[in-house]
């Protein structure tokens, strides 16, 4: 259950780094989830004040056009580094797994969504002269907020999904090499 969590954490990370680190630091204020030391600090309110005005700043930021690039460029080395400390802060079941292996499937889940959502960016910017990024900046906090508070609550859910998409995924790829097959011919 603590690899789920973790890799629920880790997906919204790629999307805004402080939703799920808010959820956390919350969580494990009020006992709902254990870190591992040293993360366990994440649950003082003085970090949880720091995660709210930085959460506050990314919100605006990234509801910008222009502004949200300059935040993504900035966010490349965050967003994974949130994910991959999100990893192995919320992972104390796996204490015989050396800490930095988690810190680098972090990296790698929340460095991947981040990379197909600094990459999409630009495109709704463009197609919309600009008004998609609200639209499309508020979506992805929605995802990462439901997607963070499933993934304490209900991380079993989070599997399912990621097993949903990973199959969705296939499907469309496989589905895709068949068209390009079959139009080569």
């Amino acid at each position: 259950m603590g690899f789920l969590t973790s890799i629920g954490l880790a997906i919204p990370a790629g999307l805004n780094a402080y939703i799920p680190l808010l959820a956390v630091a919350v969580s494990n204020h009020f006992g709902w989830l254990d870190l591992r030391t040293p993360f366990d600090v994440l649950g003082s309110w003085w970090v949880i004040g720091i995660i709210v005005v930085l959460l506050a700043v990314e919100m605006v930021a990234d509801k910008i056009p222009m502004v949200d690039h300059i935040n993504d460029v900035i966010s490349t080395l965050l967003r994974p580094a949130a994910g991959g400390l999100l990893f192995v802060a919320a992972s104390p079941q796996a204490s015989h797994v050396n800490p930095w292996l988690l810190v680098v499937a972090g990296v790698i889940v929340a460095g991947g969504v981040h990379a197909v959502k600094a990459s999409t960016r630009p495109v709704v910017n463009a197609s919309t002269g600009g008004l998609g990024a609200p639209v499309v900046s508020t979506i992805e906090d929605v995802l990462a907020g439901v997607t963070a508070v499933l993934a304490i609550v209900a991380p079993y859910l989070v599997g399912a999904v990621v097993l949903l998409v990973a199959a969705l995924v296939a499907w469309m790829y496989v589905r895709r090499r068949r068209r390009v097959i079959v139009g080569a011919v």
